[in-house]
């Protein structure tokens, strides 16, 4: 399940990839099925990394030539060299960081001038009814710091040189199952469940495991109204 549409990305065999924060790697696998030179994924914690390499040995490895990196790394602090990646990718990640706007200015560090930045965060109203529901939801350790605005999130993007190229909404079918899951947080992180919570997580994991036709059309039709995660895809016009 991507968040970045790929489609909307300029990808071509000198292209190379960076994705930060990349959890358990669902977009450097993505990219590492795309014509590209080379994919990293960079991530603080250790279990996601060691699940990305996992997934890719198992499920991706045979499909592509493509080399594929997975490192340890702090976002406010990137372990690479000024202008090393064409496209740059950091989903759901800056609402965790107290600091967001250094890790922006070391995403604009390491992309390539005239390359590609594409940021999703969870969007504001969606994310308003989590904290609404549940204080646990953004208080656990590594949680959410802050809700975004979504002009107060471009701006400080296209202050560091970027341009806004395109964006959309995403995942919409998830925007009730985390307001289900804040509903009933503390029997959620007790292991058990109520029905309608389990039947729903049941049914996202069909939906991204067959991706059904007529369900990728329901949520592309309701993102607008409820997508979970807002998704914006810059180019870098100049260097400050």
């Amino acid at each position: 399940m991507e968040t970045i549409d790929f489609d909307r990305l300029t990808l071509t065999p000198e292209t190379r990839v960076l994705d930060v924060g990349c959890g358990e790697g669902r977009h450097v696998h993505a990219a590492a099925l795309e014509n590209v030179a080379e994919v990293v994924g960079l991530d603080l914690g250790p279990d996601n990394l060691a699940a990305a390499a996992d997934d890719y040995d198992e499920y991706i490895a045979g499909a592509t030539d493509v080399p594929v990196t997975f490192c340890a790394g702090d976002a406010l602090r990137l372990p690479f060299e000024d202008g090393a990646f064409d496209v740059v990718l950091c989903t759901e990640v800056l609402e965790h960081l107290p600091d967001y706007e250094v890790a922006i200015d070391e995403l604009q560090r390491v992309c390539a001038p005239d390359g590609t930045l594409a940021v999703s965060v969870p969007r504001a109203g969606p994310e308003r009814v989590c904290w609404a529901l549940s204080d646990e939801y953004h208080q656990v350790e590594g949680g959410h710091v802050r809700i975004f605005d979504r002009a107060e999130l471009r701006a400080a993007i296209e202050r560091r040189g970027f341009r806004r190229v395109d964006g959309h909404f995403a995942h919409a079918l998830h925007a009730p199952y985390w307001w289900l899951k804040c509903l009933w947080w503390d029997r959620d992180q007790r292991g058990d469940p109520p029905l309608p919570l389990r039947i729903y997580d049941r049914f996202l994991e069909w939906d991204v495991l067959k991706s059904p036709r007529p369900v990728r059309l329901l949520e592309r039709a309701l993102d607008p109204l409820v997508g979970k995660s807002v998704v914006y895809y810059f180019r870098l016009e100049g260097r400050l």
